[in-house]
């Protein structure tokens, strides 16, 4: 049997597992917490040199060896998968095996790539145990030192240690070779949604270390009974048993000490217990972090100092629900994978320091390591910040769920190894952390022996945490009810939410859930609403926090993001890695900034607008709202009337106040004027995440003031001409043209300027977005929702004295449809340039055919492409749906057309604004156009047009068109999360139904009027 296809071998020579931590000479540089301030430490990362091989059977002979020629190597990067340095293909997918599924082996063509290098070793290392430590290397591999053998080591996401001590030379040069296989038997257990990359991805590091030090460690920080004084065990196993003294400080958040005592031990493994008065508590709230000082002495020499911080928290299930020192928490979290842009799942400590920094200045408290153990940083920095953790073992075999047997390998005791390793080596590698609430067995593997005996090592291994496992549908094992993606509602799928509250008799997570692909999610509030209503309901886990697209670049230079099936990789999930809350150039989605208001930390709820008195509902578990500030402001539209700002009170979590704003509504209210009361809750003083006056939180009412727009009657004359199948018509400093068999607006002039060079026309139709994937051939293939077509029945005008009035009949439809709309357009035009809009839509034909929902209902028009500039009044400044609004808060928002569009890796539509009254857009001298409507619509507008967002794979594909095109709609669908998840709720749909949508359209020069005065007018037309 191969090496790499020995399913029971679980490795040779590697170490036993242990805590990550670091060992010091001394208690300054312990302090100090730095690698280069160890015993010994040699980074090993840089430039190796790289043969690359179809196959390990064709690796030269003695390669391993320190005089080899590596004259013809190429060279690569260490820590970086092969992949996206040029070697191998590139390759994703969500679900399948990439060959043949005859476990335990693997094809015959797999890819290998011999490293080498050479390294010095100083006299640092004299007289210490010398390890070589990978962090992470995908899949299986084999080590050689100067020539000699020293291990073999699989499970790609787990770190590996080797003793080297014999065959390492100090003060020479010494020879380095690594063998990794792409393919192994451990690859059976490494099926994740991700792509597949190969390498020495992670650090690889040269520890030295005294020889009879500690080796490992295991820290317990509980709380009593009463949450209030902490218990702390410390079990110690020393490298050798030998007559040593250890001292052991502990040091609370402040830096005072909190316990020391000193033990003299002649065993390798020895336990400490003390009882900790009134600690301080971590929580992701309250990151509170003693810090823990293990002293090895010798003769009353120091050995080594190991530093730990140390957490005191408790966690255990009561009932139905999980409870954090007393508290049945709620999770407001993510799925996060190891992930740059550029190298693959390589990541540096800064840029997980920034994941984590961003997801606290949005709110997010806790984290899924999907699907398998992070770098070693992640879970430092979680500590230190404050963020709940499932951390998830390195199991996923999900590609058996098409075989017909999906436990083929799950409920095989010869497989039990395999299995209980990569647990057992996460657990041992991060069970001091105390982000740490439960221990995931994996993801997506069916359920079976192997699972069972998981959770009974885990157990075993730690009873102070629970044990999470999707899944586990009956919750055998687990200690928590876990679910993916369940639906609110739906004829079929079980279990829905609503069944999950009835039946669950244990805490239930939903592990994913809102699937952020593309345009999306929607309905984040009506979830998190469920959560806030039953404690039983525990949170869940967002899919996910980045789109995983490839930097690339095309002829021209422009940089966009490969995914799937860009690379020739077949079978592809294409673009199903492009699902995060982040771009891959770490811009925040609107889909982020939606999630960070869903679950803010303050609730609040207006009693009385007229005194201000407002009630604010904590939705903290643990810490005060005393930490924030509200700031309050009035605006009349846009403008500044009173603004001021208050420390909030004492109010502890979970609990609530009230509070009187001392605003005074005693100015004179204008014409046509909205009136808002915005609040924002601020961060009072820095915090680790962020500045002082940081938003957490807000909320917005209007107020109770209620005027009518200025009252104008248009003046002038109009002529009206006909020209064959063209009607003119023309005013003191306007003109615009109808086509009379098309029935459409063609143009719109003034000054001389064209603002509208097409006008508007009926629309149901937009570009699909990623969550409309499992509907997108029912749209086009069926229902041919993007072959429109408009009938004219009837064009007539009919000028009075006063206006003009065209009156367009059509019916608008799709190929070989049998339903329509039977549509009315009228057109008002003044001598003052203005024109009222009227659309009407009839349902006819056999609704029976229609569809269950449309894309939208409203008008597509074009406008002069130089009128780029655009003001509105509506929801903003993100883009905004019926089941994504509410981090849309209504106000004037300046920006161009480029930027209202939202530039997904896979265009689509986007951009849209609810409850718009006006929008105006203007070109660099102040000429424009406003529209603006006594009621509402939807608001949008890009340089690009639906069939060329729709045709466009990537964002350098999109050609921008001579004009700009806006979307004023009566209605928008809803944007869902049915790439994976809840489709559009019945509530949010835009359904075949009668609509009537209204607007003025006023051409104007800025230097006259202002767009916001104009859409304050009221029409007023003669007798």
């Amino acid at each position: 049997m191969k090496l790499w296809e020995n399913y029971q071998l679980d490795h040779i020579n590697r170490q036993a597992a242990r805590a990550h931590f670091l060992s010091f000479p001394t208690k300054t540089k312990a302090q100090l917490n730095e690698n280069r301030y160890t015993h010994a430490f040699k980074n090993l990362n840089g430039t190796w040199q790289f043969m690359f091989l179809q196959a390990p059977e064709y690796s030269p002979q003695n390669f391993y060896q320190p005089d080899f020629d590596t004259t013809d190597m190429a060279t690569i990067t260490v820590p970086g998968s092969w992949q996206v340095q040029g070697f191998g293909k590139m390759h994703y997918s969500d679900l399948w095996y990439n060959f043949p599924i005859n476990p335990p082996y693997v094809p015959t063509i797999n890819p290998t790539g011999i490293y080498k290098r050479t390294f010095t070793i100083d006299d640092t290392f004299t007289d210490q145990k010398i390890i070589l430590r990978f962090n992470g290397v995908d899949s299986a591999f084999e080590v050689w030192v100067n020539g000699h053998s020293v291990g073999y080591s699989k499970g790609a996401r787990n770190e590996a240690e080797f003793d080297i001590t014999e065959l390492a030379q100090i003060g020479g040069a010494n020879d380095l070779t690594v063998r990794v296989y792409q393919w192994s038997d451990g690859t059976y257990l490494e099926d994740q949604d991700m792509w597949w990359l190969s390498g020495i991805y992670r650090d690889v590091e040269l520890l030295g270390v005294p020889q009879t030090g500690i080796n490992d460690f295991t820290v317990v920080a509980d709380l009593d009974d009463t949450y209030q004084d902490g218990r702390l065990t410390v079990t110690t196993c020393l490298r050798q048993a030998a007559n040593q003294t250890v001292q052991f400080e502990l040091l609370d958040p402040t830096g005072q000490l909190a316990y020391q005592t000193e033990q003299t031990v002649s065993n390798a493994n020895f336990t400490i217990n003390a009882e900790i008065p009134a600690v301080a508590k971590w929580t992701a709230e309250t990151p509170n972090l003693y810090t823990l000082y293990m002293t090895v002495k010798q003769d009353d020499q120091i050995l080594e100092v190991i530093p730990q911080k140390v957490g005191f928290r408790n966690i255990h299930v009561e009932g139905d629900t999980f409870l954090v020192n007393g508290v049945a928490i709620k999770f407001k979290g993510v799925n996060r994978h190891d992930y740059n842009p550029k190298n693959g799942r390589v990541v540096a400590k800064a840029e997980i320091e920034k994941d984590i920094i961003l997801m606290k200045q949005f709110n997010i408290n806790a984290i899924r390591t999907s699907h398998y153990p992070n770098s070693y940083y992640l879970y430092d920095l979680c500590d230190q910040y404050g963020m709940y953790l499932i951390a998830e073992a390195d199991v996923e075999c999900h590609g058996f769920e098409l075989t017909e047997k999906y436990d083929w390998i799950t409920d095989d005791p010869k497989w039990e190894t395999a299995y209980v390793s990569r647990l057992t080596r996460m657990i041992s590698r991060e069970k001091n952390h105390p982000a740490i609430l439960f221990w995931s067995l994996g993801n997506e593997s069916a359920f079976g022996h192997n699972f069972r005996k998981m959770a009974e090592v885990a157990k075993e291994m730690d009873a102070t945490r629970l044990v999470h496992y999707e899944g586990d549908f009956d919750a055998e094992v687990v200690d928590v009810y876990s679910t993916m993606y369940s639906w609110l509602e739906h004829p079929t799928k079980k279990p829905l939410m609503r069944d999950i509250i009835a039946d669950s008799k244990k805490p239930h997570i939903l592990c994913e859930y809102a699937h952020a692909m593309g345009n999306g999610p929607g309905n984040l509030k009506d979830y998190q609403d469920l959560f806030y209503a039953h404690d039983k309901l525990q949170g869940g886990f967002i899919w996910e926090w980045f789109d995983h697209g490839i930097e690339s670049y095309d002829e021209q230079g422009h940089k966009y993001y490969r995914y799937g099936g860009d690379f020739g990789d077949d079978p592809s999930n294409k673009d199903f890695c492009i699902d995060g809350l982040l771009m891959p150039d770490r811009t925040p989605s609107p889909g982020l900034y939606e999630y960070k208001k869903v679950i803010e930390p303050i609730e609040t709820t207006m009693l009385d607008l007229a005194t201000g008195q407002i009630q604010l509902r904590s939705r903290l578990d643990f810490a005060n709202l005393n930490q924030f500030k509200l700031v309050y402001t009035i605006l009349a539209d846009d403008q500044l009337l009173q603004s001021g700002e208050m420390a909030l009170p004492d109010v502890p979590a979970r609990q609530t106040t009230e509070l009187e704003l001392p605003y005074q509504l005693d100015f004179t209210p204008l014409p046509g004027t909205v009136y808002l009361l915005n609040l924002s809750y601020q961060l009072k003083t820095d915090a680790a995440y962020a500045s002082a006056g940081h938003e957490l939180a807000t909320a917005q009412f209007e107020l109770p003031i209620h005027t009518k727009g200025l009252m104008i009657q248009p003046t002038g004359q109009l002529t009206v001409a006909e020209h064959g199948a063209y009607l003119d018509v023309t005013g003191n400093n306007f003109s615009l043209q109808f086509d009379q068999v098309q029935g459409r607006l063609l143009s719109l002039c003034r000054d001389g300027l064209e603002l509208i060079e097409q006008g508007p026309h009926f629309t149901f139709w937009r570009a699909p977005i990623s969550n409309d994937m499992e509907i997108v051939d029912e749209m086009k293939k069926k229902q041919f929702l993007h072959l429109e077509h408009e009938t004219v029945q009837n064009f007539h005008y009919e000028q009075l004295a006063d206006c003009l009035i065209v009156t367009v009949q059509t019916l608008n439809g799709t190929t070989n449809s049998p339903w329509h709309y039977d549509c009315r357009y009228q057109y008002t035009i003044y001598p003052s340039g203005d024109i009222r809009f009227n659309l009407q839509g009839t349902p006819g034909g056999k609704l029976d055919m229609a569809p269950d929902m449309l894309p939208r209902l409203g008008v597509v028009l074009n406008l002069n492409q130089n009128l780029e500039q655009v003001r509105y009044f509506g929801r903003g400044p993100h883009e905004n749906y019926a089941d994504s609004k509410e981090a849309g808060l209504l106000g004037v928002y300046t920006n161009t057309v480029d930027g209202l569009f939202t530039n997904y890796v896979v265009p689509q539509a986007n951009g849209n604004h609810l409850d718009t009254k006006w929008s105006a857009f203007t070109d660099d001298r102040g000429q424009g156009i406003v529209f603006s409507t006594e009621e509402t619509f939807n608001f949008s507008t890009s340089f690009y047009d639906e069939v060329t967002v729709d045709n466009a794979l990537h964002t350098n594909e999109l050609t921008k068109a001579d004009h700009i095109v806006v979307n004023l709609d009566y209605k928008q669908n809803a944007i869902g999360t049915f790439s994976c998840g809840q489709w559009q709720l019945d509530q949010y749909r835009t359904k075949v139904e009668p609509f009537e949508l209204n607007f003025r359209i006023t051409p104007f020069n800025n230097k006259e009027a202002s767009d916001q005065a104009i859409a304050h007018e009221i029409l007023q037309p003669g007798e």
